[in-house]
């Protein structure tokens, strides 16, 4: 008989090995259930947190975003602040702190119904200012601009708000049913991705009383755009940033940072550079702004310094051979420090730079991405998101040093006890030329070293980006499903300094093509459980590009999916929303060297394709236009290759990040049935639009 002592171990035993088994791999579907935190506020006192929760309405196939607080001592659970079934977002805390302020078209009435009996749709209630008080009530709307609020700031007093918004003609003119919808341009610029056909509308500045609604318009003009409105401490001035050339819609890259005073009037130019000047912030005592900016195209950022009043000597650089990317740049703590956030060969951290040492020293550390932070110097905390390759971002707090790090939410704690996630490794190597490159490497879920695994490759977008430590959706569906995953970082990719980054200059398809091919032979020779015959290529946008390039180029992969791609460099220049976007990257525009675009087209090389190719694009791609997919189908359907094209309407050219829920999933099972066809030889997998419910998972192939 076995003892009681046995009996309780194998009791034991049985229940963590029942509860291991359990656990299943990361589907597409999951991501109905997961939740995302964004954009955190720590209150003036330092004791709580507020924050944005989004969720998916998967019957309604939309995002929900609600605000939300947290103590900072992490002794309390979340609650949520504003209502169920309005989206609210972007939480701002007054400077006493008894106000939370956010964004959110609750009670707001429509403000330019429909002319009666013209037929002409009621315009949709824009999003306005509404303020709660923090000892309790329900939120009252604040503002009434006429077009809404993007972005807004308290006043350091906590009287008012400066707004952005957006203003132009056809405000003045009455909805009329029967006028002309033509569109008519002036501008090389008419068209933008993410907003799609411009209108005559233009963002300006607006001060707004907080306590009455009333508005004052302080910035005006039809030709350009004024945006992230600073409060000077004292609440006389507020700096922005606009490019005031008269040129921006004619591909002008000259924005600069200015400062008005808050009742209006003249404008006082406070950069001094030919390119791009941006992210204003005041120093403390309100006698300095720090910037961002740029002497040449395609420069990394660097930071600056200027009087305030402006007119003076020319602004000073606050540190020397800044090789980093700075976003959300906060002055502090202290009146001699800065922060911000930037990529870092696959992590994102944290900086710190001390303008008396002219030195800048990481904050944040390990294999993870931490964004979105905000400091209270006078509570000595800081919070921010992180995430890693296993989790999708919570709120963090830590003192302003980096230390005493403590985690205040776990807002998909329940979803991860259930799942499986798969883990990321560095791989490192070089290229064919010496370089060094950050290779990651995914093995499948469940992997066993006896057995063989087909893999893919993926390719980020971009160029201009980093893959890394961060959350991808994709990659854990690709793992849940048997197959390995390698992902790397080419020239091209930020993350590693402007020189590795601007690598990629007149040579698209060249060196970062051959950075790549060395990642598939260092983790082919490196991992023998990895089947050489069953690979395949994947990517978006450049991702897409280089797609295209390999399959023109080696038939060693089996199967690709392309998505949002570019095919023909001389067509999409000439029908993107940037202009003849690709100067910078081909060192002319495409009529000073017509040869080297084509050269450097997918297109041109479509006969060499023999490897299955699958085209995802979307209908209203306007950075990468659906005429690119169509142009790749024909030609590889004309040379005799399996391919097969999908459309998703109504979306852009971000369908995979911010696209509709249901779309997002369908792109991943799309990738999914392509390569079980190609890689696992599965003669009977359906296209996800051959059944209403999904297939059942393939067990890879030994």
């Amino acid at each position: 008989m076995l003892s009681r002592r046995v009996v309780s171990f194998v009791v034991i035993a049985l229940v963590f090995s029942v509860s291991a088994a359990a656990n299943r791999g990361i589907t597409a579907e999951d991501y109905f259930a997961f939740q995302f935190v964004s954009d955190a506020r720590i209150s003036p006192d330092g004791r709580q947190v507020a924050y944005v929760l989004t969720a998916i309405d998967q019957k309604k196939n939309r995002r929900n975003s609600s605000i939300w607080l947290v103590a900072v001592d992490g002794l309390s659970a979340p609650r949520r602040l504003s209502a169920e079934g309005l989206n609210s977002n972007s939480p701002r805390w007054s400077p006493d702190g008894s106000r939370l302020a956010f964004l959110s078209a609750r009670n707001v009435e429509t403000l330019d119904p429909a002319p009666s009996g013209a037929g002409a749709p009621a315009e949709p209630a824009r999003p306005q200012i509404c303020i709660l008080n923090m000892d309790g009530g329900e939120a009252q709307v604040a503002s009434h601009l006429k077009n809404g609020v993007t972005v807004f700031q308290w006043s350091p007093d906590g009287k008012r708000f400066v707004a952005v918004s957006r203003v132009g003609p056809s405000d003045q003119v009455p909805r009329d049913a029967h006028k002309s919808d033509v569109r008519h341009y002036r501008h090389i610029l008419y068209k933008f991705n993410d907003t799609g056909w411009y209108d005559d509308k233009r963002s300006h500045l607006w001060v707004v009383d907080a306590a009455s609604g009333q508005d004052q318009q302080i910035t005006s003009g039809d030709d350009w755009n004024d945006t992230d409105p600073q409060w000077s401490p004292d609440g006389a001035r507020i700096a922005f940033v606009s490019d005031r050339t008269g040129h921006e819609y004619d591909d002008s890259h000259n924005t600069d940072v200015w400062v008005i005073p808050a009742s209006g009037g003249a404008l006082t130019k406070i950069s001094d550079h030919a390119f791009e000047d941006d992210l204003p912030r005041w120093s403390p005592d309100g006698q300095r702004i720090v910037f961002a900016g740029r002497t040449t195209r395609r420069q990394f950022p660097k930071l600056y310094v200027a009087d305030a009043k402006g007119g003076g000597a020319p602004s000073s650089l606050v540190v020397d051979n800044l090789d980093l990317i700075p976003v959300g740049l906060h002055w502090g703590p202290g009146p001699n420090n800065l922060r911000f956030e930037s990529g870092f060969k696959g992590t994102t951290q944290i900086y710190g730079v001390d303008l008396a040492a002219r030195a800048v020293t990481p904050v944040t550390h390990g294999e993870r991405s931490v964004h979105g932070f905000d400091i209270n110097q006078k509570a000595g905390v800081m919070t921010y998101l992180a995430n890693d390759f296993e989790h999708l971002d919570d709120l963090y707090v830590a003192g302003l040093d980096g230390a005493g790090e403590r985690q205040l939410t776990h807002v998909n704690a329940k979803l991860w006890h259930e799942l499986d996630p798969a883990k990321v490794e560095r791989l490192p190597y070089d290229s064919t030329d010496h370089w060094a490159i950050d290779g990651f490497l995914v093995k499948p879920i469940g992997w066993q070293p006896d057995k063989k695994y087909p893999m893919i490759l993926s390719i980020h977008g971009g160029p201009a980006g980093q893959y890394g430590v961060d959350w991808y959706h994709e990659f854990q569906v690709y793992a849940a499903r048997g197959y390995a995953v390698f992902f790397c970082n080419p020239r091209g990719s930020t993350g590693y300094g402007q020189k590795f980054e601007r690598g990629i200059v007149n040579n698209w398809g060249g060196m970062d093509y051959q950075d790549i091919m060395a990642g598939v032979d260092a983790v082919l020779k490196q991992n023998s459980w990895i089947d050489r015959d069953r690979l395949g290529v994947t990517g978006g946008s450049y991702g897409g590009y280089m797609t295209n390039w390999i399959v023109g180029h080696t038939d060693r992969f089996k199967a690709a999916v392309t998505l949002r791609s570019v095919s023909n460099f001389i067509s999409d220049d000439g029908t993107r929303d940037g202009a003849y976007g690709h100067e910078d990257d081909f060192k002319g525009f495409l009529f000073d060297d017509f040869n080297q675009y084509w050269n450097a087209s997918p297109l041109k090389y479509a006969s060499n394709v023999k490897t299955p190719t699958l085209i995802l694009h979307s209908d209203n791609d306007y950075r990468v236009p659906i005429e690119q997919g169509e142009q790749w189908f024909r030609a590889l359907k004309h040379y005799g290759v399996t391919a097969e094209f999908v459309i998703f309407p109504r979306e852009n050219h971000n369908l995979t990040r911010t696209g509709e829920p249901k779309h997002l999933v369908e792109s991943l099972n799309w990738q999914l049935y392509w390569f079980d066809r190609f890689l696992n030889g599965n003669k009977d997998a359906k296209p996800p639009d051959a059944s209403s419910s999904p297939s059942s998972p393939p067990s890879p192939s030994p």
